[in-house]
């Protein structure tokens, strides 16, 4: 698969303005939210992990508890691309 160009700061910001739920931390797209208890934060997951799946794009993240943290970014292009964005707006679709 090649390797897809990187985002310039510009085209981040944005996508930002449409990202409601995210924001740029240390070069990634973060996500974080506190759900109402366990069982709904790894429903949420669960249904990230289907969108990553069919989009071929893994994000890092981690639950605690209620609390879920998403970050993305495209570990072969060294930073942020289109594939990170496209992940960010279906991810942020679930919560609509």
């Amino acid at each position: 698969m090649e390797v897809p160009p990187l985002l310039d700061a510009d085209a981040v910001e944005r996508a930002l303005g449409g990202l409601p739920s995210w924001r740029l931390v240390d070069g990634k797209l973060r996500f974080e939210r506190r759900f109402a208890d366990f069982n709904e934060a790894f429903g949420f997951l669960s249904r990230v992990a289907l969108l990553a799946e069919a989009q071929g794009h893994h994000p890092a993240w981690s639950n605690v508890y209620a609390d879920v943290r998403i970050d993305l970014w495209t570990h072969d292009a060294g930073g942020l691309t289109e594939r990170d964005l496209r992940l960010a707006r279906s991810i942020e679709s679930l919560l609509a």
